[in-house]
């Protein structure tokens, strides 16, 4: 089964930001908005715990999905080219 790239990687880059915005809220939920700089916020630039880093989050995941997911997606079909049986479709 050959992936779509582009389906794929748009679906992950939505995965991605969403569940990034859904945690950031759960933990504000839960413990409060802090506002401190967090691991994921040495990577991407500006998110932190609080309502606006949640938003800055939800983009910056979104792009990086699309990234990573479109770069999955086009390896998953190099590798299956190259390594599939030619006497199985």
């Amino acid at each position: 089964m050959k992936l779509n790239i582009k389906a794929f990687a748009l679906t992950f880059g939505v995965f991605w930001g969403i569940g990034l915005f859904l945690i950031t809220w759960w933990l504000i939920l839960l413990e409060g908005s802090s506002g401190d700089p967090t691991l994921i916020g040495r990577i991407y630039p500006g998110f932190n715990i609080s309502p606006i880093g949640s938003v800055i989050g939800l983009v910056w995941g979104f792009f990086d999905g699309l990234i990573c997911g479109g770069v999955f997606a086009w390896l998953y079909n190099l590798f299956r080219n190259r390594f599939s049986n030619p006497t199985v479709k």
